[in-house]
């Protein structure tokens, strides 16, 4: 078998791959990516009214928070690929 340019060539056959997933799941991961991101300043907001002072990220919480999100993303591209690492 040989991929060229989206196409899968076989004995003499040729069959078009289905690309019509791109663009609706870059929007899906769009959309849940704003709503998470609202999500944490609506946390953010809450906390800074509890405490009564403005909301604010030390040097500490802005590493643990982007290691985190490091964390998430790594763990998100393996889903699917089969790797129990």
């Amino acid at each position: 078998m040989v991929d060229q340019d989206n196409q899968i060539v076989s004995q003499n056959d040729t069959f078009e791959m289905d690309t019509n997933w791109e663009a609706p799941l870059l929007a899906i991961g769009a959309v849940v990516g704003a709503l998470t991101g609202l999500g944490a300043a609506y946390l953010l907001v809450v906390r800074a009214k509890k405490r009564e002072e403005r909301p604010s990220l030390n040097a500490i919480e802005g590493i643990k928070l982007g290691l985190l999100v490091f964390g998430l993303l790594r763990q998100v591209s393996l889903l699917g690929s089969g790797d129990e690492n």
